[in-house]
């Protein structure tokens, strides 16, 4: 059974959402403040969320942005604010639908069944490298069975890697493909990045694999089998 956790401040709402999720034998988990959904998000583990944006103690945009530095959990954005660029943000954020109050709460259940259907598809992605298993397409990370969870930007560096075993790539190169052409830090954030991601995968095997450095080169995700 899937567990959907509905983040809204508004009471009715909240049951009405509840009430016709469970109909379709979803498992409902309930928050109605900001400041409570990251803890109880950590505590249930749910399937997706439903997060409005205009919430007591923390807005929906801060607590989209901990939920997808805590792994990749797909998140509905409900709000009243209709305008384009509101959308326009929270795809931008990492939002996998948005829905406009007043809504029908036959639509948000259509929705609801429609991004977990888009993600149960995308675990056909997944490459396995020894024990390290890396879905490139639902963006997560599992090592002996166990979830790992990295922040955006170092989960992009190890997708990258990983969809390109072997290969070499210098820290412009990285810069280029990950952090974009803009970027105007130093190039130290790719090392700094490779250290996290290291650390992470500590328990991770070197007769499977590892990413190594390449003096005077750069970087690579090193397997010896895929």
């Amino acid at each position: 059974m899937k567990k959907i956790l509905i983040v809204e401040d508004e009471f009715a709402i909240s049951q009405v959402l509840k009430a016709y999720l469970m109909k379709q034998n979803y498992e409902v988990v309930q928050c109605y403040s900001g400041g409570e959904a990251i803890e109880l998000f950590e505590k249930e583990v749910p399937d997706l969320v439903l997060l409005d944006i205009m919430l007591p103690g923390k807005n929906g945009w801060a607590i989209l942005k901990e939920i997808r530095s805590l792994g990749s959990c797909p998140v509905i954005m409900l709000t009243a604010l209709g305008d384009v660029n509101y959308r326009l943000e929270g795809f931008g954020e990492g939002a996998d639908d948005y829905i406009t109050k007043p809504f029908i709460a036959d639509e948000v259940v259509a929705r609801v069944k429609a991004v977990l259907r888009r993600i149960s598809s995308e675990k056909s992605s997944t490459i396995n490298f020894g024990k390290l298993h890396i879905d490139l397409k639902g963006h997560s990370v599992r090592l002996e069975g166990k979830e790992i969870f990295l922040t955006p930007r170092d989960l992009s560096v190890l997708l990258f890697l990983a969809n390109k075993p072997n290969q070499t790539f210098t820290r412009d190169q990285l810069i280029e493909h990950v952090w974009g052409w803009d970027y105007d830090g130093s190039d130290r954030a790719v090392d700094l990045s490779i250290k996290r991601l290291r650390k992470a995968l500590v328990n991770w095997s070197k007769d499977e694999g590892e990413i190594r450095t390449l003096r005077g080169l750069g970087y690579q995700f090193n397997v010896h089998q895929k």
